[in-house]
């Protein structure tokens, strides 16, 4: 079973993240609402992915990616993004993301990336 750490600074964004994966036999194993609360719970959770939003409070998705990719280089992070910030999921991709998934979220999309990128 694959552990997941939801990163998501809206709450309502999270918990249909968290249904979508429990759903489906994925074991969440933490929730943080910015970037610096992300790179400590990836520390001492060590999931096996982790989806992160890019927009958030004192430290943004792509900062977030960027510290945990320096911690562990093969970490597998999958970007949640709005319709519209393209440019945005580029820098998170070239940072170290896997995948992306867009908002609203779509179970099986949710579902497709996280699968491809835990199998990889």
């Amino acid at each position: 079973m694959a552990k997941v750490l939801i990163v998501d600074d809206a709450a309502f964004m999270r918990m249909m993240i968290k249904d979508i994966l429990q759903k489906n036999n994925f074991e969440v194993v933490g929730e943080a609402s910015n970037g610096i609360i992300a790179v400590e719970m990836y520390k001492k959770e060590r999931p096996d992915v982790v989806t992160m939003d890019i927009t958030m409070p004192d430290m943004d998705g792509i900062e977030a990616v960027k510290a945990i990719k320096a911690f562990d280089p093969s970490a597998k992070i999958i970007m949640c993004s709005a319709m519209g910030q393209q440019s945005m999921v580029m820098d998170a991709i070239k940072a170290g993301a896997r995948d992306f998934i867009v908002k609203p979220f779509q179970a099986d999309r949710v579902l497709e990336a996280i699968n491809k990128v835990v199998n990889a």
